[in-house]
């Protein structure tokens, strides 16, 4: 597939008086993981949350080359942004198959990928209601239904948050799988080894800011972490 490139220059988000993301600026490209880290408080979330429409944000929101920062969140969505929110945020009172139907709505006549086949664990408990499934089947449903979507863009904050090893190990994998698909991710992490293991573009964020832009392959990553969350 050919995806959309995002694109965010001078991204600012402010609660009130106090300004969570300070004028940043990154893209990602169609194919590209891009991973935010930084100490819970750092704006990796309220980042998403400027980029998706769900907090007001100042700043310039390019999908594909297109301005988005003017238009809800829901028209982001309907335009390629997919976004996987923090706590899975299924419909815990209808069943996984309508939960993917839900979501297929905004997908507006684009092709989404085969859900399926990208997560073949989907077909054991498609008609159970998605408040039974365990936290590492929702998390596979929330990606899901951003997938039925037809996203050009995912958005996904602490995927692996919460989750077993194997299932971390897991969501890291189709993490990559949708890389190779073609799909530009932004990915908000706390575990430092999903980072290092996807290899891409890493921003370290501290007090709303970027302070390091570098790869998960780079030696100097953990030290360079480690000093911003004592900062």
């Amino acid at each position: 597939m050919v995806g959309k490139s995002l694109d965010v220059e001078n991204l600012t988000v402010r609660y009130g008086g106090v300004v969570a993301v300070r004028e940043i600026s990154f893209s990602v490209q169609p194919g590209e993981c891009v991973v935010l880290l930084g100490a819970n408080g750092a704006g990796k979330t309220s980042t998403l949350h400027g980029i998706g429409g769900l907090t007001p944000a100042t700043g310039t929101i390019r999908l594909g080359g297109i301005p988005i920062d003017s238009v809800p969140a829901d028209e982001r969505a309907r335009a390629g942004l997919g976004h996987v929110l923090e706590g899975r945020h299924v419909f815990p009172g209808l069943p996984v198959r309508e939960n993917l139907r839900v979501a297929a709505a905004a997908a507006r006549g684009r092709e989404a990928v085969d859900v399926r086949d990208l997560l073949p664990e989907i077909d054991q408990f498609m008609d159970r209601k998605a408040g039974s499934l365990s936290g590492g089947q929702q998390q596979m449903l929330a990606i899901a239904r951003a997938l039925a979507g037809a996203p050009d863009v995912i958005m996904l904050d602490e995927p692996t948050n919460g989750l077993a090893p194997i299932l971390v190990d897991r969501t890291t994998q189709i993490i990559e799988r949708m890389r190779d698909l073609g799909f530009a991710l932004l990915v908000v992490e706390q575990r430092l080894e999903v980072a290092q293991r996807l290899g891409g573009a890493v921003l370290i964020l501290r007090h709303g800011e970027i302070v390091h832009r570098l790869r998960g392959t780079d030696p100097e990553l953990p030290d360079l972490l480690h000093a911003a969350y004592l900062s």
